[in-house]
């Protein structure tokens, strides 16, 4: 019998490996997703976001705020922003004179209705219910200012004077009782000023991105609120570092994946370019348009790509380190806007652009110097009508992320993919196991054979596949042979007897489930101490007694891993209860952990590994 915790969880689960941490097949126009929102934890009432300006009422009650971007913003409900098509005028500011001001500077407002009640807007916000003669803060907290610093605008409710609204450099902030207490207003308010994205989520940590004002904040995978995180801008302090030896005023950098060949763009359009650590040489003069990027291609650094502002051209192509001062442009039918980022997938011949204009793409010959011309295709349909200033690939290069000024981070498929095979646990590169699932990327699979044995094809979605590695399998190393819709596709498959890894799903979240409950886990729902934690996992090799390839395990008695298999947090090794294949499922394994008793509650790092080798690593959270 299965063990009384392990709980089967809905069906549609079965093909998640593939329909949700594979995305649907590529689209001209396809569809967006939105990642994380727009508020940040800093540790006040409630979560922030950017500086906003100015906040003001209709004489209905309808609430505005003015964004640092210019843009206006209503709400209703106070819990849905619209954009303001035609918000109304502010109802100027009663400031009468007080007899005494709580700090020099402050501005004072009046109550309509409510003699004696006033209210001054400095460093914090202070009310008076004597006409002015005293005053008590409304936002002190000990030294800190539970709203946050930078304060713009106040704004008190025409229809309850005891609502009160503040605009900072943290967002907007109401109190329903006149300033005892406070929340925020900025979960739903598009305003977080995204400049680049620092790294995709993936199961060793969420998606990190730069935000102008707030610094490097990480949104944990599954989340919904972005954290502040400790962690040095490397891109950054190598643009300080080449302009302290240039010179110049270096505005971007792109560095090879091994960091040797580093180029550096220029404010004014020059380039320079340093090949295996050796001194800087000049490939571009200047034209007076500022570089924003530089795209280096990781395994070939003699291709990169640069996005500049200002006046055409705007994207800049390079394939051999800019020798003889040789930069193409691709600027083609590209609308003439600043362009503020680029990168590509050089093997699958595709450039994607972050521009005034939104997200663009186009095909373009990135092995070798052509003039054929190049068609850009606007990806933006779905997208919020915004600027967008910046774009990434994932390592796999199967998703598409893109940043918009003030709605944050979306992601979507990649329009373009190279034929390739990766784990389909976590789209590592990581050897196959006899067993194991593996997703081949960009291509509609409908036989694999390898080493005189057949490669069953679980599914297809889209333009990718699933198959899975016979249990038979040996040797370190196969040729696989892929019958797609383009014919016959060879690749090279390394092989081992075990390769763990724990799936991971799109939104980065690792199938995790509680064994009692049979719930997900993630960054809202905890593991708890003495719990029983169960692991989805692939790779984990041979199973006793022996099963067949391409068949669902076993409701009852599902085989059990022959390799040993440990499970660690934080480092530490927890309690293995049983390692089987997961029943109802196929190529899947279930691994179930009693957990000890915990004190320190909060995020840890869990990895399984099987004789010895190890897996990714991913997040668990770990309640009392």
């Amino acid at each position: 019998m299965c063990h009384k915790g392990t709980t089967r969880v809905p069906i549609y689960f079965i093909a998640l490996a593939l329909a949700g941490a594979l995305l649907a097949s590529a689209q001209t126009q396809p569809g967006w997703r939105k990642v994380g929102g727009y508020a940040v934890e800093l540790m006040l009432a409630a979560p922030a976001t950017g500086p906003v300006d100015r906040v003001w009422f209709s004489p209905e009650g309808v609430l505005y705020a003015q964004a640092r971007s210019g843009k206006i913003f209503q709400t209703n409900d106070f819990e849905n922003w619209l954009p303001a098509a035609q918000p109304p005028e502010p109802i100027p500011a009663n400031n009468a004179p007080v007899p005494r001001l709580p700090e020099a500077g402050a501005r004072v407002v009046t109550v309509p209705g409510s003699p004696g009640r006033i209210y001054a807007l400095g460093r914090q916000l202070f009310r008076s219910l004597d006409g002015g003669h005293t005053w008590e803060s409304l936002t002190a907290y000990g030294a800190q200012v539970v709203v946050g610093s930078g304060q713009h605008s106040v704004a008190v409710s025409p229809v309850n004077p005891d609502q009160l609204v503040v605009a900072n450099d943290f967002g907007v902030w109401r109190s329903m009782d006149g300033g005892l207490s406070w929340s925020g207003l900025n979960l739903s308010l598009p305003n977080l000023s995204v400049r680049r994205i620092l790294a995709t989520q993936s199961s060793a940590g969420g998606t990190r991105v730069q935000v102008e004002g707030l610094g490097v904040l990480e949104l944990p995978p599954g989340g919904s609120v972005w954290y502040r995180v400790q962690g040095e801008d490397s891109e950054e302090a190598l643009r300080q570092r080449y302009s302290a030896n240039l010179g110049e005023e270096i505005s971007a950098v792109g560095t090879s994946a091994d960091g040797g060949t580093v180029y550096a763009g220029a404010s004014d359009g020059r380039i320079w370019v340093s090949i295996n650590g050796g001194p800087p040489h000049l490939t571009r003069p200047a034209n007076g348009s500022r570089v924003e990027r530089i795209f280096v291609d990781p395994t070939e650094p003699r291709v990169a790509l640069a996005a500049l502002s200002g006046k055409a051209p705007h994207i800049l192509r390079t394939t051999n380190y800019g020798n003889n001062y040789f930069w193409d442009v691709l600027d083609g039918n590209l609308p003439d806007v600043s362009a503020h980022a680029v990168t590509a997938d050089r093997p699958a011949g595709a450039v994607y652009v972050a521009t005034d204009k939104g997200v663009f793409w186009a095909r373009a010959d990135l092995e070798n110097a052509s003039t054929a011309p190049v068609t850009w295709t606007r990806l933006s349909a779905s997208l919020p009508d915004a600027p967008a200033t910046d774009v990434r690939l994932d390592p796999a290069r199967v998703q598409l992320y893109a940043a918009l000024d003030g709605y944050g981070v979306y992601a979507t498929s990649a329009p373009a993919r190279s034929i390739r095979i990766v784990n389909t646990a976590d789209f590592s590169t990581r050897a196959a196991a006899p067993g194991s699932l593996l997703s081949v990327i960009g291509a509609r699979v409908s036989s694999a054979r390898g080493a005189n044995l057949d490669y069953p094809v679980l599914q297809v979605l889209g333009n990718d596949s699933q198959i899975q590695v016979p249990f038979e399998a040996v040797g370190t190393s196969v040729n696989l042979s892929l019958q797609t819709t383009e014919g016959v596709v060879r690749r090279d498959l390394p092989v081992q007897s075990v390769s763990p890894a724990i799936l991971v799903g799109l939104n980065g979240v690792p199938m995790l489930w509680d064994a009692d409950s049979g719930l997900p886990l993630d960054f809202r729902n905890g593991t708890h101490s003495n719990g029983r934690l169960q692991i989805w996992a692939t790779g984990l090799g041979k199973v006793r007694p022996d099963w067949p390839t391409g068949v669902h395990a076993p409701l009852e008695n599902p085989p059990a891993v022959v390799a040993s298999v440990r499970v660690y947090v934080d480092g530490s090794p927890v309690q293995v209860t049983r390692a089987t294949l997961l029943p109802g499922y196929v190529g899947f394994y279930l691994i179930e952990v009693q957990m000890p008793s915990i004190n320190n509650a909060g995020t840890s790092e869990l990895y399984i590994s099987a004789d010895g080798q190890e897996s990714n690593r991913v997040q668990l959270v770990i309640e009392p």
